[in-house]
């Protein structure tokens, strides 16, 4: 059968073989810088990547898949066509070859003659000696729910010489199913009427695998965006459900007598860092029924919604205890026991003060967490732990104008505690010349800059009144 040629368009002359070259040895080049990075977002050893890891790879390796591609379409191009190959041995794998992933056909109408070049018979998988399938017999090779497409675009072409490019499964022999690209046209003769058809078939089933994995590893990030998203909301609506509010002054109802010292309280939750969990931290202010103050900051293990809402049935407990009068001492050690036995995250550590105005004396206990820090005339220090089995729990007299720090860990990095704790008490100076304790907690705030901060905190400031 003599070459096809399209009436409506002269056939274009090959390329010089220097500008081939040239584009083989550029197209060579980006697909090893590609490659290269490819392969340094690899997941290490025993390591899981996570799910927008997976998606960067998946997108190198499609690009990797396409560039060799062109590599091989290039070089087939530079070198002519190749000879025909004999059939892979039943079970063989799949070679790179283009040859394996390429084809063409013609088919003559007037003669009723199919010529098919040995990639496509691989392709197909079908036997080399067997005669080439005609137009009308080439469905019976397609998957059924593509047969409809095939006989579409084959129509379009011979009636209407519109150019054929579509995508159909083939089932092989084996009953293995490809996925094939085809691209071909009408050949015209002199009076303009359709002689015959020609097509170039490829084998694009790994390519669409490629972007299939691709699509669902970006539709995987998303959702799990989305629901990070949903469940960060969620934490954070129930944390400020619970917790006294974040910002402003909170204050015990004025002394019943003058000799009784009023509580300035300003407290704060900061958040995490930009896409960092909303973790189990607390912060609470009570007035009990014996005119005494309950002052409160804690966290639970691990954040997110399980966080929070273990953060509110924990922070229900301790003032239930506290309201019937438990000891801070044994308020924690029923704190810990209530939490240890529940489902929910664990007790991180906490902090329980309550404060007597007749007496100005503070009793707390601590439970895996950092000691309140005491400014005084303008030093600080941190106030000495109680000691002794639980339910321990110390006792200190405070004075008019002391400053009381209550903090969770969060508040500074915990690489080195010493160190954060001494940049807490370098702040007495400043805060024994603030007005109340609203300026007092915007000092160690502000001192404790939000790009430090590795999670979220509770920050706890209370003033003595005279």
């Amino acid at each position: 059968m003599s070459p096809h040629a399209s009436a409506d368009r002269p056939p274009g002359q090959p390329p010089e073989r220097g500008a081939v070259d040239a584009l083989i040895s550029q197209t060579r080049r980006l697909l090893g810088d590609v490659d290269a990075v490819r392969r340094e977002t690899a997941t290490p050893a025993g390591g899981e990547a996570d799910a927008e890891v997976r998606w960067q790879r998946a997108l190198y390796e499609l690009a990797v898949h396409q560039l060799s591609d062109l590599d091989r379409h290039l070089a087939q191009l530079r070198e002519g066509p190749a000879p025909a190959q004999p059939p892979p041995r039943r079970g063989a794998p799949e070679g790179g070859s283009l040859l394996s992933r390429v084809g063409s056909a013609e088919w003559d109408l007037l003669t009723d003659e199919a010529v098919w070049s040995a990639e496509l018979y691989r392709i197909l998988g079908r036997d080399p000696a067997a005669p080439a399938l005609t137009l009308d017999e080439l469905p019976a090779l397609v998957h059924r729910d593509d047969q409809a497409r095939l006989t579409a675009m084959v129509t379009d072409c011979l009636i209407d010489g519109k150019p054929i490019d579509g995508e159909f499964r083939v089932v092989r022999p084996d009953e293995s199913v490809r996925t094939v690209h085809m691209m071909g046209e009408p050949v015209l003769d002199a009076d303009g009427a359709t002689a015959a058809m020609w097509a170039v078939v490829r084998d694009v089933s790994e390519l669409r695998r490629s972007q299939r994995a691709v699509s669902e590893t970006r539709d995987s990030l998303q959702r799990r965006r989305h629901i990070a998203q949903t469940e960060h909301r969620l934490a954070a609506e129930l944390r400020e459900a619970v917790l006294p509010p974040r910002h402003g002054r909170l204050r015990l109802p004025t002394a019943t007598t003058a000799k009784e010292a009023r509580l300035d309280v300003a407290a704060r939750h900061l958040p995490p860092p930009v896409g960092g969990p909303i973790g189990g931290d607390w912060y609470d202010l009570l007035e009990l029924p014996d005119g005494q103050a309950l002052l409160t900051v804690g966290a639970l293990a691990g954040g997110g919604v399980t966080a929070a809402a273990g953060t509110a049935m924990a922070l229900g407990a301790v003032r239930g205890m506290a309201v019937c009068g438990t000891a801070p001492g044994e308020l924690l050690s029923w704190l810990r026991h209530l939490r240890d036995g529940s489902t929910g995250p664990g007790l991180a550590g906490a902090l329980c003060c309550r404060y007597d105005p007749a007496a100005r004396t503070l009793a707390w206990a601590q439970a895996g967490h950092p000691a309140p820090l005491l400014f005084r005339d303008g030093s600080g220090c941190a106030l000495t732990p109680p000691r002794g089995p639980a339910p321990a729990q110390a006792k200190e007299t405070l004075r008019a104008g002391d400053v009381l720090l209550l903090h969770t860990e969060g508040l500074l990095p915990r690489h080195d505690a010493p160190a954060a704790a001494r940049r807490l008490l370098a702040l007495a100076p400043r805060l024994a010349g603030a007005r109340d304790a609203q300026e007092c907690l915007r000092t160690v705030v502000e001192a404790c800059g939000a790009a430090e901060r590795e999670d979220g905190a509770c920050v706890l400031v209370a003033r003595i009144g005279a």
